[in-house]
């Protein structure tokens, strides 16, 4: 195996820079981002493998939107959040907020 690569795979929907490792095995290669488990693949070019790592970084950060947005959804259901939001509220009486 070759020695590992580094390099840059933005998301544009995200808008965020993301780190791929590379390299090439035998006449395949792999490819992974460490800050996304879910994104390990192998592909037969360096060109193909760049694009379904683009891909599945892009499913990746979808799913954990959504998986963020059910949990906050059940949350806010539960109740969780409604401490916060009585403070929250007791300081917009009090005066002690900002206009954004």
């Amino acid at each position: 195996m070759e020695k590992i690569k580094k390099v840059n795979i933005h998301d544009k929907v995200f808008e965020e820079t993301y780190t791929a490792h590379i390299r090439r095995n035998g006449t395949s290669w792999l490819g992974w981002i460490p800050d996304v488990p879910k994104t390990k693949c192998e592909e037969p070019t360096q060109k193909m493998l760049l694009k379904t790592l683009e891909n599945k970084l892009y499913e990746a950060l979808v799913a954990e939107e959504e998986a963020w947005e059910k949990k906050f959804e059940a949350d806010v259901r539960a109740g969780k959040l409604e401490k916060l939001r009585e403070e929250a509220l007791k300081d917009v009486q009090a005066g002690r907020f900002k206009y954004l």
